[in-house]
């Protein structure tokens, strides 16, 4: 399959007529082509959103609604499709995607389609002086670059509170993973989106990106991707004085106390650990469990952990499928062997596993490493792969100080019966997201985002509407 930009409303060839391989992660296999645009495309991209903001932006919120349910709905109507392509292009199980990416990705712009008629300005009476009042405008076009990880879930993520508030929009998503945000391009042209109001140029991060990025005419950036790519972005941007959303890594923990609900921990435990095969920001990779339940919990998590299958993505049993790209694996099982060299002990997995018939993928057995100091590069480094440490703790006050010993803040889980003791441990923690004897459950008006360097700003609900608007105070005197 050769994919082609989004641009101005029509599907097109790169200007430069240069592609680059867009793999199949579970056999390794080049199966399709991705423009490798540059800066020429970003440019025609833009020019094509900067004209088409206007009558975007002064369009009464009914009709923009109209058009993402429109949007919403082409999404519903594709799920299958998108989540065969989704899979593929990822080597996320495809019940996963089936299940999570595509629902999640047309909840999406159904969110933010009725969000946009609920809305409401502040008002502040200030008696006989008169009052102010406080308006809501959007920005601009707008930026929007996604990761691969989350590939469609992501991307509308961003696109479409970006949109419903009035924006117009290039978007970049992974070259990794383009498939689904090329499939979007179609679904949105059979809505009847105007042309420009949505671009989507694929290409590199140091070409297309970087063009992106830089563009004078592109005022508002949301970022979702590393943290060394986020502060390479805010370089870029601060002397420009854009508005920036970066959404970046995590290095989570996962703290569990002697007094949880221990089965009902133990299998969510499993999850947040090797969900999309620990390819999930979200995930937590650093499980702390108080002494007295330690030995226990390793044992029933190990068991656990072995009993998945590592396999194809299309296969119904299939618990951990294939990781994103040759290079990522290579990544992931450097770490693991890093771990061994700072004196960890591998309980279970950290190899490359090679299923039949699909040999050339790229598969690694789900880790469970302990023996690490909480301090360790593996244990204060992302590694964004199916690798997790344990590590007992004593006290409270430990814990939490191995908890927030690592630069980044994004989110923790935290396992415990005692209700004061949830509070206060919550309360103390460094992540912009906690759960509470759960991992994610995600209500769509709350916001998200991180601490430290897990990212600059919030996503999600009104905070998101609110990023991609600018307010404007007017006063009346009376």
């Amino acid at each position: 399959m050769i994919l082609a930009n989004y641009i101005n409303g029509v599907l097109q060839p790169p200007v430069a007529k240069v592609y680059l391989d867009n793999f199949c992660p579970a056999t390794g296999e080049v199966y399709g082509k991705i423009p490798a645009s540059t800066a020429a495309d970003i440019d025609l991209a833009v020019a094509a959103a900067k004209e088409a903001f206007p009558k975007w932006s002064t369009m009464p919120a009914a009709k923009r609604s109209a058009i993402l349910m429109k949007i919403s709905e082409g999404i519903n109507a594709q799920r299958d499709v998108l989540a065969e392509a989704e899979s593929k292009d990822n080597g996320k199980p495809l019940w996963l995607a089936q299940k999570v990416d595509i629902p999640r990705a047309r909840d999406n712009f159904a969110f933010y389609a009725t969000a946009i008629l609920h809305d409401t300005s502040e008002t502040h009476d200030m008696g006989s002086a008169g009052f102010n009042y406080t308006l809501r405008k959007p920005i601009g076009v707008a930026a929007c670059i996604s990761p691969w990880n989350l590939p469609l879930y992501l991307f509308t993520w961003k696109i479409a509170p970006a949109l419903a508030s009035g924006n117009t929009v290039v978007a970049k998503p992974s070259e990794v993973t383009p498939a689904t945000a090329y499939l979007l391009s179609q679904i949105c042209i059979d809505a009847g989106l105007p042309p420009g109001v949505l671009n989507i140029v694929h290409g590199t991060g140091p070409d297309t990106g970087a063009a992106l990025i830089g563009h004078p005419d592109v005022p508002v950036i949301s970022f979702t991707g590393g943290t060394a790519t986020g502060a390479a972005i805010a370089r870029e941007a601060a002397p420009m004085f854009k508005k920036l959303s970066l959404e970046l890594g995590g290095k989570n923990p996962n703290i569990i106390f002697a007094d949880c609900d221990f089965d009902d921990m133990l299998q969510t435990t499993v999850q947040s650990s090797f969900a999309n095969q620990g390819q999930i920001c979200l995930c937590g990779s650093r499980i702390f469990v108080e002494r007295p339940i330690y030995e226990k919990f390793k044992t029933a998590f190990v068991e656990r952990v072995k009993q998945l299958k590592v396999g194809h993505p299309t296969a119904p049993d299939t618990k951990v499928g294939a990781l994103v790209s040759q290079p990522h694996m290579e990544k992931v099982l450097s770490y693991v062997a890093l771990a061994k060299a700072e004196g960890g002990t591998v309980l279970c997995g950290g190899e490359q596993i090679y299923p039949e018939g699909f040999e050339n993928g790229y598969y690694v057995s789900p880790a469970v490493i302990e023996g690490l100091s909480f301090d360790c590069r593996t244990n204060q480094e992302e590694i964004f792969g199916p690798v997790v440490t344990i590590t007992p703790f004593d006290t409270e006050e430990e814990v939490l100080a191995m908890a927030n010993s690592t630069k980044y803040g994004l989110a923790a889980t935290i396992w415990t019966e005692n209700l004061k003791k949830a509070h206060r441990v919550a309360a103390a923690i460094d992540s912009g997201i906690i759960w509470i004897n759960c991992w994610l459950v995600r209500d769509l008006r709350t916001p998200f985002g991180g601490m430290k360097q897990s990212g600059v700003g919030r996503e999600g609900g009104f905070e998101a509407l609110h990023f991609f608007t600018e307010a404007k105070n007017i006063c009346v005197k009376l």
